[in-house]
């Protein structure tokens, strides 16, 4: 199975509130290491040395500090375009947390808005 759709599987099984999740890829092909290093650092993700795994991926569902799904779904395609296989292994989920923003100051609009979107 294609990385990119290994990937969309993972990300379809988790929970509605998801915010965070951390992978690890391991290719098939170990001597175009170095040849596809630039591709995965587009999306951040860096290189695990002395592991079985390649590259560790931190991806975020709609804040925080990581590659949007879609970006890191794009970049699984674009290894797989170059006929790259290997394996993903999920290392944490997180769900249920909720980004810290100031209202202060805020029209009580932009407040419900916030409340609203991430009550879910």
């Amino acid at each position: 199975m294609p990385l990119a759709e290994e990937f969309q599987q993972i990300v379809d099984t988790l929970p509605p509130d998801w915010t965070h999740l951390q992978f690890d890829l391991r290719i098939d092909q170990e001597d175009r290491y170095v040849e596809l290093a630039p591709i995965v650092s587009q999306v951040n993700a860096w290189p695990l040395s002395k592991a079985d795994y390649h590259w560790r991926y931190n991806v975020a569902h709609q804040f925080g500090h990581a590659a949007a799904a879609e970006s890191v779904h794009g970049n699984l395609s674009k290894l797989a375009n170059e006929g790259i296989t290997g394996e993903i292994a999920v290392r944490e989920v997180r769900s249920g947390r909720v980004p810290v923003e100031p209202m202060w100051g805020r029209p009580e609009s932009v407040r419900r808005e916030f409340a609203a979107r991430h009550s879910q």
